[in-house]
């Protein structure tokens, strides 16, 4: 199968959309299939680019005003080009929303069938960043999966959204997680020791420092006696945040085997986002057997199986998030219990599992499209 795969993200970026759209080309490409990855050129050069076993198209592209970790493609012509000189079979459209929408729109002109990857709750982030604009981006959304074969929705919140604004043909495909790399057995005294030099319970966040992400709700964590709260990623709060967090360490941005480390080193692990479609973070916080704290909205609805791996606490709700990390911080046989759980509960989400039922999405489509040719 010749697949391209238009993703509005790509590495050496560091996010969800990045990484799924990395882990979907690998699959592909073990599975005996020929990806193409067409995505945003990055400010840091070419990254894994010259050493990727597919071939990657690079858009040229700006960085987000404000937002300069977040790169925007320019308008090209190079998309439908790409598709067609990799004779696709089927077009992947990963959090469609600038380049996807060229990628849809390639696709439809030259009868190529596409898949849409729901990702991104871009209204939520409308409401975030602008105040407003919930409405046009909802039917920005609408309009792009609606010509695509089939969206897929990352959790059973996302489904339903997408549904209850009129998103037609949608399905559920989850996304995996690497159980080699997160793992309860890399747990590292040294790193500990270095964060809580005094023994305390190390309470961790790990992802984007950006308003959306309400990383501020761990302020009341901070004040809890014999807790340590450690923040690691990066991006355009970090100055508020160091403020608003007292005695926190930031560690910036960590990845590889480095962030397994840290994952497997914490005692809890809390996510603040109420605007997460999926939330990889957290499935990887539970295969590295921490119990997690995450608001009761989104994806950690399908994840957090509130008092047997982690405990759900209201969106937005500071006092809910202080009162769920005292919570654990006072029983250490009850964050034992939660973490082997959780461990337990995604040793069968591999990325190899989960890129087995994409594949099956896309066969089932192909095969749609044919019975639809032939009718």
């Amino acid at each position: 199968m010749r697949v391209v795969i238009v993703t509005e993200s790509f590495p050496p970026d560091v996010n969800g959309v990045a990484h799924c759209a990395l882990q979907t080309a690998r699959h592909l490409v073990d599975r005996g299939h020929a990806p193409l990855v067409v995505a945003p050129a990055t400010g840091a050069g070419s990254g894994p680019d010259a050493h990727a076993p597919w071939p990657i198209v690079r858009i040229p592209s700006l960085p987000l005003p404000g937002y300069p970790q977040v790169r925007v493609a320019l308008p090209s012509r190079r998309v439908a080009a790409a598709i067609t000189e990799h004779r696709a079979d089927i077009v992947h459209l990963a959090s469609p929303f600038v380049l996807g929408v060229r990628g849809m729109a390639a696709a439809s002109r030259l009868g190529i069938p596409a898949v849409a990857i729901y990702q991104t709750d871009l209204a939520g982030y409308a409401r975030t960043y602008m105040g407003a604009g919930e409405a046009a981006a909802w039917r920005r959304i609408r309009s792009v999966h609606a010509a695509a074969d089939r969206t897929l929705a990352p959790s059973s919140a996302a489904q339903k959204d997408l549904e209850a604004h009129g998103v037609p043909r949608v399905q559920l495909w989850p996304r995996g997680v690497d159980t080699e790399r997160f793992r309860s057995d890399l747990r590292d005294e040294a790193i500990r020791r270095e964060l809580a030099p005094n023994g305390e319970l190390i309470v961790g966040y790990v992802g984007r420092l950006a308003p959306e992400k309400h990383v501020e709700l761990l302020a009341g964590a901070c004040g809890l006696d014999g807790v340590r709260v450690v923040v690691v990623g990066d991006g355009p709060s970090e100055a508020t945040l160091r403020n608003v967090l007292p005695g926190a360490a930031f560690l910036g941005r960590r990845t590889g085997d480095e962030l397994a480390r840290i994952f497997a080193s914490l005692d809890v692990f809390v996510h603040t986002g109420p605007f997460e479609t999926f939330c990889q973070t957290v499935q990887e916080a539970m295969a590295s057997g921490v119990p997690v704290v995450a608001p009761a909205a989104g994806g950690p609805l399908d994840l957090v199986d509130h008092g047997r791996t982690g405990l759900l606490v209201p969106p937005g709700d500071a006092d809910g998030f202080r009162d769920a990390v005292g919570t654990l911080a006072a029983d250490p046989a009850l964050r034992a219990e939660y973490g082997d759980t959780a461990r337990a509960t995604v040793e069968g989400r591999t990325w190899a599992a989960v890129g087995d039922l994409l594949i099956g999405h896309y066969t089932d489509v192909l095969a749609a499209r044919r019975t639809a040719v032939a009718a």
